[in-house]
């Protein structure tokens, strides 16, 4: 009799079916691996999460329900007790034949006009020093720093030393003007009447346009100089190699870096109230500084917060319609 080289199966006894080594028992492991390694990035996100919600997300909702509050000196201990006003407050900001409308419309304005000035500068400054840089030669990258300087120096710091420059005895910018060039007889003053604007608006340009020319350099890095070369030898001169290559390729980043520029702008506090305190002359009050004028200085935070309110909802509409003319733009020009 031969002996049988195949294992038989024995009655009552279960084979494994092909493919399912272990049974059922490892189904519950690879789902619950499975959702561990998706709820990983959800769960290293979670102490950011918490932060914005205690830093931005809960003191925002707060101000909301305070713009509906009459909230002044008297309910600070108790803010919650303070009576309802509805739509008050922001019936108050908006009227502009009270003295509060009118005086919220004019920083409105004046914030708008410095924006527009800053950021038009500041975009213009930093993307001549980005293309001026992209070219080789000695002493580059001491020139790269320098630039870099107000941008990497403290707000506080910088605004300081830009305020006593501006003082009309002592102050560098007068001993300039007037002992070393003579251009003016009399001493101007720099931080009262309407030269305040034009001192804001330096000062603002001064310390943001190094944030242009780090992101415009940049941006640089990622065009091919093979385009260059080949608008060279084709006759293109640096006008229209700018024109036809620097500008198309940095349309993506100059559309974001304007919106960023502007929001700055529009919401910078520090810089102001460096320069002028908390009274600012009224050529340069800007918005910023009237919300805190409203708010902290005649302790009325019901109307304070329903003006930040509206700041914030017209940032939010400006910035809507900033992304869909942009991305209208740029789908118009692909077709």
């Amino acid at each position: 009799m031969g002996i049988a080289t195949e294992d038989r199966a024995l009655p009552g006894r279960r084979t494994a079916a092909p493919g399912r080594a272990g049974g059922p028992h490892r189904a519950p492991s690879s789902r619950r691996t499975l959702l561990r390694r998706a709820g990983l990035p959800y769960l290293l996100l979670l102490p950011a999460v918490l932060l914005e919600l205690l830093v931005h997300l809960v003191p925002m909702l707060i101000g909301i329900l305070a713009s509906f509050k009459e909230l002044t000196q008297f309910y600070i201990r108790n803010w919650s007790a303070a009576p309802w006003r509805g739509l008050e407050n922001y019936r108050v900001s908006v009227d502009l034949n009270a003295p509060v409308g009118k005086d919220l419309l004019n920083s409105f304005f004046v914030t708008c006009v410095l924006s527009v000035l800053a950021v038009g500068m500041c975009w213009l400054i930093g993307t001549a020093a980005a293309i001026f840089m992209q070219e080789g030669f000695r002493g580059r990258g001491l020139l790269r720093a320098i630039f870099l300087t107000p941008y990497a120096l403290p707000v506080y710091a910088a605004v300081i030393t830009w305020a006593f420059m501006f003082q009309r005895d002592h102050g560098m910018v007068n001993h300039v003007i007037v002992d070393q060039l003579g251009l003016t007889d009399e001493r101007p003053f720099w931080l009262l009447g309407d030269n305040s604007f034009i001192a804001l608006a330096v000062v603002a340009v001064w310390k943001t346009w190094p944030f242009a020319f780090l992101i415009v350099m940049a941006a640089l890095q990622n065009i091919p100089k093979e385009l260059y070369e080949a608008a060279a030898i084709d006759g293109a001169g640096i006008r229209q190699q700018i024109r036809r290559i620097t500008m198309p390729a940095l349309y993506p980043i100059n559309r974001v870096l304007v919106l960023v520029l502007f929001l700055w702008t529009f919401n910078d506090f520090n810089t102001p109230y460096i320069l002028f305190g908390d009274s600012a002359p009224a050529p340069a009050n800007l918005i910023s500084i009237h919300i805190y004028q409203s708010s902290f200085v005649t302790w009325n935070f019901g109307t304070g917060s329903a003006m930040s309110v509206l700041l914030l909802l017209f940032l939010l509409v400006v910035t809507a319609g900033y992304l869909l003319a942009t991305l209208r733009g740029r789908k118009t020009a692909d077709v």
